[in-house]
């Protein structure tokens, strides 16, 4: 294929881009009372406002000239028809498959693998239903209180986001916990206070190999032995796999009926769809589980038929890859003004960062423009104390994701609305900014020096001129969370698909992971290997100051 920097459209946009360079938002705004009409969408139950952003109708025609021109559609396509679009490891990527509510089968391979995706789900019903209800009782009668998912990456940060997101909807008498760390201090925190004969572990790892989960694993499993008298009768009652490796659960002690599998063609940062979204199902029942996945569903519906003009994750992709590659904005902020989506920046770090952050193409020549930019962010209030300042006044372009639900789940105060206003208002300011000219206005009344009034003003104009997109919905309910991960997961797709690199592999994730193969041994007294000089003196240092503890 060509580079995308051949494309016309995208010669057409590095000449654009000079044409609106002196423009601002304000006086766009000023011109056109449609602009909002204009420049936002509604999809499953979410405004989407992007009216905010550095665009003209110009902008987004050459915009949307250049999705077409990638081959965005039929890359569209490849993914739910099932093709091997993860080329370098020769795999479907069908996390859609997971959330398919409608009656499309869905083929790898020949093969409809939409029978094992209800079988799975059926499972997680049946086993959820039991725990929940109090009918699973661990090794010694008691029912189970406590639920500790053991996972790292994808099978910790999606599931951890969607159970903290959804804390309304959490059974008052079954607590689910996360590890994820090898830290020993994540583990031994997390079990400090749970009982072994009601503590029930959740172990995601699609080989049984992944080392840190691993280890947590062990660890976990011998804190259990110690409180039932070493019996390991116990462990097939207080642990569960979630995993492909079914030789390698049973070494473990875990009973394979107990074994909740999914596929290689899931990957890990979309895998909270799959069974290991098992955790989301316990803390919030499987009905509710599944409105989640019809959220995510309705999204899929609308990004494989809606028309790119009218497609949410399309736009939200085209923006992005508007200031990263022609306005040269190198990092995102995700603001969601609601403490249950705290979580949410995170999980975005790994979907996006880890799905684009490829300096090879799908050819495997290097790339020479930028893909995917640095995800970032907190919710409000908070951010606002910390780093808006940055955004506001900064020498940096950071375009901002402002999230916000219209209605809170408690009725407490004035809190909400406070909240809510400060949402709105930083997206406003962040576009208005304050000229020099109201800035003088407002300090008109002080008598002072000129130089000093002039250092004053100076320190309180804002440029303004700085991009957002607004999400705004009702309420944070199952399904709007599921709406709104999907929306993320097909704008990332999008990004890729234009970049013309694999999203669906992790590479870069393995030579740390080798290497620290190597360096255990030696941290341990083993004989050194072949390292540069600062590693091998780090690891002397180690082994010196270990000693010494």
């Amino acid at each position: 294929m060509t580079q995308p920097t051949a494309l016309p459209a995208w010669q057409a946009l590095q000449n654009h881009r000079h044409e609106i360079a002196a423009s601002h938002m304000r006086d766009w705004f000023a011109q056109d009372g449609s602009r909002f009409q204009s420049f936002s969408l509604e999809v499953a139950d979410i405004l989407f406002d992007y009216s905010k952003n550095l665009v003209t109708d110009k902008t987004m025609g050459q915009l949307l000239q250049l999705a077409e021109q990638s081959g965005l559609r039929a890359r569209i396509e490849a993914m739910f028809n099932g093709d091997k679009i993860n080329n370098t490891e020769d795999r479907a990527v069908l996390h859609v498959a997971l959330r398919n509510r409608g009656d499309r089968p869905v083929f790898v391979e020949g093969r409809d693998v939409m029978p094992q995706v209800r079988r799975v789900l059926d499972k997680m019903r049946h086993f959820v239903g039991q725990v929940r209800s109090g009918e699973w009782l661990g090794h010694s009668g008691r029912a189970v209180t406590d639920v500790v998912n053991i996972g790292i990456g994808g099978s910790d940060l999606g599931p951890r986001m969607v159970t903290a997101a959804l804390t309304p909807y959490h059974k008052d008498n079954l607590k689910v916990h996360y590890v994820a760390n090898v830290d020993e201090a994540d583990l031994i925190e997390t079990l400090k206070g749970l009982n072994q004969e009601t503590t029930l572990f959740l172990v995601a790892s699609k080989t049984f190999t992944t080392q840190e989960t691993m280890t947590n694993a062990r660890s976990a499993r011998d804190w259990l032995l110690a409180g039932v008298g070493g019996d390991e009768r116990a462990i097939a009652r207080h642990f569960v796999a979630i995993s492909t490796n079914r030789h390698a659960v049973q070494a473990f002690g875990i009973d394979p009926d107990n074994m909740f599998e999914f596929w290689d063609w899931v990957g890990g940062r979309y895998s909270l769809w799959s069974a290991v979204g098992l955790s989301i199902a316990l803390a919030v029942g499987m009905d509710r589980f599944e409105e989640l996945l019809q959220g995510a569903y309705e999204v899929d519906e609308h990004f494989r038929t809606a028309p790119f003009s009218r497609n949410v994750p399309v736009i939200m992709g085209l923006l992005g890859i508007w200031y990263n590659n022609f306005l040269g904005a190198r990092s995102h902020a995700v603001l969601p003004y609601n403490q249950y989506l705290r979580h949410f920046p995170e999980h975005l770090q790994q979907l996006d960062m880890e799905s684009n952050g490829k300096g090879v193409d799908l050819d495997g020549l290097q790339v020479n423009y930028q893909t995917g930019p640095v995800i970032w962010g907190q919710p409000g209030t908070n951010g606002q104390h910390s780093f808006f300042q940055l955004l506001h006044q900064g020498t940096h372009l950071v375009p901002c994701d402002f999230l916000a639900a219209v209605q809170s789940h408690h009725r407490f105060g004035e809190h909400h609305q406070i909240l809510l206003a400060n949402c709105l208002a930083q997206a406003e300011a962040l576009m208005r900014g304050k000229t020099e000219e109201e800035v003088r206005a407002e300090l008109a009344g002080l008598d002072l020096p000129e130089e000093k009034l002039a250092i004053l003003v100076a320190a309180k104009t804002f440029p303004g001129n700085r991009p957002s997109n607004m999400f705004l919905f009702e309420k944070l309910t199952p399904k709007v969370l599921g709406s709104l991960v999907a929306l993320y997961e097909h704008k990332v797709f999008v990004q890729g698909a234009v970049w013309h690199i694999n999203s669906f592999d992790q590479m870069g994730v393995e030579l740390g992971k080798q290497l620290a193969k190597v360096i255990l041994p030696e941290l341990e007294g083993g004989e050194m290997g072949d390292h540069d000089a600062s590693t091998r003196a780090l690891i002397e240092t180690c082994r010196d100051w270990g000693r010494q503890s």
